[in-house]
């Protein structure tokens, strides 16, 4: 059994599109397959001087941090800072990767698996460090992902492809999912549509046909480049034998 940890670099995420992120799905993909959820921690931002004067901010925050730790996970608040320049500016600062990468080494050597949300290039030495101390480490963000980030983590996956992290609205035609473009042939304007479902199993990968006809966009090249997300429906084709096909294809992610 393979003991996980998580560490949310909450902010990093907020502000480059994981606004909304469910917690529980999170913990829920830390405890499936092989592999049991032992420390998870998310690190936040608040703004206390905010909170004495403006009571709808005091309480959508604390409502938020209630909703993170009936998760299951430990909130590590980063006071809000904020100083006026020499040119009279005021600016904040509220960084708490510091304390991050502090629990998350001294918390590493009783974990096997630390599956790091943030797209912050300046955590490329803590999973250098993980790593060397015999920790697998998985990279999971959204918007705005340092490339360098992506190639040191034993394995990065966009948050938007994680089932039900970020929800997508339901319509009349079915459930949406989201995926990636492989094997696309430009010449025939057809190829698949990799996404993910996640079970007691963990996150389990899947294809599905689709034809550029059926998308909002036609694009090759959105179809040729594989770190490009979509979002569609899935539907039995009755013109196809009833073919399972990918329909209303949109391109979710700039």
């Amino acid at each position: 059994m393979l003991k996980t940890g998580i560490y949310v670099d909450a902010e990093n995420i907020r502000m480059c599109g994981g606004y909304g992120m469910r917690y529980d799905v999170l913990a829920e993909l830390a405890n499936c397959g092989n592999s049991t959820l032992l420390r998870a921690n998310s690190y936040l931002a608040e703004d206390r001087e905010r909170a004495k004067d403006d009571n709808d901010y005091r309480q959508k925050i604390y409502r938020y941090h209630e909703v993170i730790r009936q998760c299951g996970f430990k909130v590590i608040k980063k006071i809000v800072k904020h100083f006026v320049d020499d040119e009279g500016i005021l600016t904040t600062k509220a960084n708490a990767d510091m304390d991050l990468a502090i629990d998350a080494l001294l918390q590493a050597r009783n974990l096997d698996r630390i599956i790091l949300l943030t797209g912050d290039g300046d955590f490329i030495r803590l999973v250098l460090a993980l790593q060397n101390m015999g920790c697998r480490v998985e990279v999971i963000a959204f918007k705005n992902v340092s490339n360098e980030l992506k190639e040191t983590a034993d394995s990065f996956l966009s948050g938007f492809l994680v089932p039900g992290l970020l929800p997508i609205a339901t319509t009349n035609n079915g459930d949406r999912y989201r995926g990636i473009p492989i094997n696309y042939n430009p010449d025939r304007g057809f190829g698949f549509m990799r996404y993910y479902t996640l079970s007691t199993e963990g996150l389990i990968a899947e294809s599905v046909f689709f034809h550029c006809s059926k998308a909002v966009e036609v694009s090759d090249s959105l179809f040729l480049d594989t770190s490009n997300i979509f979002e569609f429906t899935i539907v039995k084709n009755p013109d196809n034998s009833n073919r399972t096909e990918a329909w209303d294809i949109q391109s979710v992610v700039e």
